[in-house]
């Protein structure tokens, strides 16, 4: 029986922070408008006339139609387009990007490489002969020199490695690594010579994971394509890697607006502001593990008040564009239709009445999807596809075996199918029969199989203990790619009785984890920078600003603690009170607790400062005295269930001094 949580131990005082661990337990806004021209071509070719259909690319290049639209470019969509169709609309896309600041160009469908030369395959390919293949398939050369034009950014995005063996006479899987000029970004839906998933829902397991991204705030592109690929490694067990190749030279945001929560928080916020308790209900079912878990029972309990609608802030255009954001990032049926309900007078109506209709329902969602919508591990959570608790999936197990099952049989070369009806039938009390499946993916590279067979060695749990083997199992999917791997390994490796070069090695891997977008990993390497055993002790607070950006809410307090106390600098209370607003808003409501039951933790510099901006955010009636008392702690619980504003917190850091 197996489970996994995100545990810490917190040394005393104000500055204790040890390293996080992943270990196993016993438990049964919209964007702004632009001044610069944006363009974009978009095809989607899915039913082919000769060779074998794809399920999702239709899907996946309307969808990108419709957030590169609502980002600010200008989209042409071409689907099931012929050859010559194609290459008159790269010709035309070509004379357009001349003027073009950013210009991207996204191809969903087949494709091949031959000779280290990548060719997309239009919908009339019917190959004979290897060379009958190139000249009947469109070069990718032709999109690149189309975008030569533009004198801005160029991005490519190539969702088109599919599996063409036996299909393409000559042609290899994958497609090849191509060069590129100045300011060019091409982006696979994975390695070199790899195959993609077209994926088990909607979107192709790239696509998905972009639309779960591209719409984030404040976020560059290289941000945005570590965040893709980690979903993408988590979705497909490790067997799929999107890669790129970059010459930017410089920073470009798909929504260049002011960050906002993360999409936990952003759920429960927009649950509580809109008074709904069906979506309150859904968050438990989205984040079973949130940070706002204990808030949502107490809601739906009735708490104090007895009535969920009492903490409500009520639907106003805020609300309804964060509700839309969340709606199109997680494509979940009740977001759309708790939009079209508040706001059926909305700006974004059709598109949600669009988007609604294509989504499946319940009862159409085939095997694999249902598999991972009840077996996913916490830890591999997307927008789209959420974790599942062990104690739920317990619950589910009967239908998740069912379906897992299925999914696998349907997909035979996708271990991750085998990896989640391991964890079914681990669920399920069935554990020598997990323990054989969970071999079984993981000696076919899932890198979450591999993991979880490293914690049953590791606990000798169902088995005899194995350190060793463990060690082993950490070692080949941290290699592949697995944080959680690495994280454990590095833990291990940084322990009190190892020797230098374990240590020096012990870092290596969380800066590969980190640099992969873990926010455990990132906040460990600012504990120990903090702690003068990483870098310069001056970086640590950067770090923790990064893992918070990364999903760890708790390092918000570390970042606020070197703030408040003016390590690697002098002492910054403006600062410090963001940090603290955006723990507030993010944690599992610890640091409100904190700041209102230890106040005396906080310089009283930093408090007034905090006090300040819930005044200036209309929450905070009190006096600015850096004393917190009932009024202040009103505040602070205010901004957590609702009242968090991201942009209006970022135009109060100017307008108050920092003491």
């Amino acid at each position: 029986m197996t489970c996994w949580s995100v545990q810490s131990a917190s040394r005393s005082g104000v500055v204790g922070i040890a390293l996080l661990l992943v270990v196993l337990l016993s438990c049964g806004f919209p964007a702004r408008a632009l001044a610069v021209q944006r363009l974009a071509l978009i095809i989607g070719n899915a039913s082919y006339d000769t060779i074998g259909s794809l399920d999702n690319p239709v899907n996946d290049a309307n969808d990108m139609a419709v957030a590169l639209t609502g980002l600010g470019f200008h989209v042409t969509l071409g689907i099931d387009r012929d050859r010559s169709e194609m290459l008159e609309m790269i010709s035309r896309f070509g004379a357009d990007a001349k003027s073009a600041d950013v210009a991207l160009f996204y191809y969903a469908g087949h494709a091949f490489q031959i000779s280290d030369k990548n060719y997309l395959l239009p919908r009339d390919f019917r190959p004979a002969t290897r060379d009958e293949a190139t000249a009947a398939s469109v070069s990718l050369d032709a999109a690149l020199n189309a975008l030569a034009a533009a004198p801005g950014l160029k991005i490519v995005m190539l969702d088109a490695c599919r599996d063409n063996r036996n299909r393409i006479p000559g042609g290899d899987d994958g497609l090849a690594r191509v060069g590129s000029a100045a300011d060019f970004l091409i982006a696979y839906a994975t390695q070199p010579g790899a195959v993609a998933s077209d994926g088990g829902g909607r979107n192709g397991t790239f696509t998905g994971a972009l639309l779960n991204h591209i719409r984030t705030p404040a976020q560059d592109i290289s941000e945005m394509m570590i965040a893709v690929r980690k979903d993408v490694i988590a979705q497909s067990g490790g067997q799929q890697i999107p890669w790129e190749s970059s010459s930017l030279t410089r920073r470009f945001f798909f929504d260049d607006g002011p960050p906002t929560a993360s999409p936990d928080t952003m759920f429960y916020q927009v649950a509580v502001r809109g008074g709904d308790p069906s979506l309150l209900r859904l968050y438990l079912q989205r984040y079973p593990d949130g940070a706002h878990v204990s808030d949502v029972l107490a809601l739906l309990t009735g708490g104090e008040n007895g009535d969920t609608s009492l903490r409500s802030a009520g639907p106003d255009d805020d609300h309804g564009e964060q509700l839309w954001q969340l709606a199109q990032r997680s494509k979940l049926r009740p977001l759309f239709e708790s939009y079209l309900k508040s706001y059926p007078q909305g700006p974004h109506v059709d598109a949600a009445r669009q988007l609604l209709a294509e989504l499946p329902s319940d009862a159409d969602l085939g095997a694999a999807r249902r598999c991972e919508l009840l077996a996913n591990h916490p830890r591999d959570g997307t927008e789209t596809t959420p974790g599942v608790s062990f104690e739920l999936l317990g619950r589910n197990s009967v239908e998740a075996i069912r379906n897992c099952e299925e999914a696998a049989r349907l997909n035979p070369r996708q271990a991750r199918y085998v990896a989640l009806l391991a964890r079914a039938y681990a669920a399920s009390g069935l554990r020598e029969k997990a323990i054989a499946l969970y071999e079984d993916a993981a000696a076919r590279g899932d890198l979450r199989a591999m993991v979880s067979l490293a914690l049953l060695k590791e606990a000798g749990d169902g088995m005899p203990k194995d350190p060793a083997g463990a060690l082993a199992l950490y070692e080949k999917a941290a290699e592949g790619g697995s944080a959680d791997a690495a994280i454990n390994l590095a833990v291990t490796l940084l322990g009190p009785d190892q020797d230098e070069q374990s240590r020096v090695r012990g870092i290596a891997l969380m800066r590969k984890a980190s640099e992969g977008g873990s926010g455990i990993a990132t906040f460990n390497l600012g504990v120990l920078a903090r702690d003068g055993k990483f870098g310069d002790p001056a970086d640590a607070r950067a770090l923790f600003e990064r893992a918070a950006r990364e999903g760890e809410p708790r390092a918000h307090r570390a970042a606020a603690v070197l703030l408040d106390e003016g390590r690697g600098g002098d002492p910054d209370p403006s600062a410090a009170a963001i940090q603290l607003l955006l723990g507030v808003a993010s944690d599992g409501g610890e640091l409100l607790g904190e700041l209102t039951d230890h106040a005396d933790n906080w310089n009283p510099r930093t408090l007034r400062a905090l006090q300040g901006r819930l005044a200036i955010s209309g929450l905070y009636h009190g006096a600015t005295d850096g004393v917190p008392g009932p009024a202040t702690r009103k505040a602070l619980e205010d901004w957590r269930n609702g009242g968090f504003d991201a942009a209006a917190l970022a135009s109060l850091v100017p307008a108050l001094p920092s003491d």
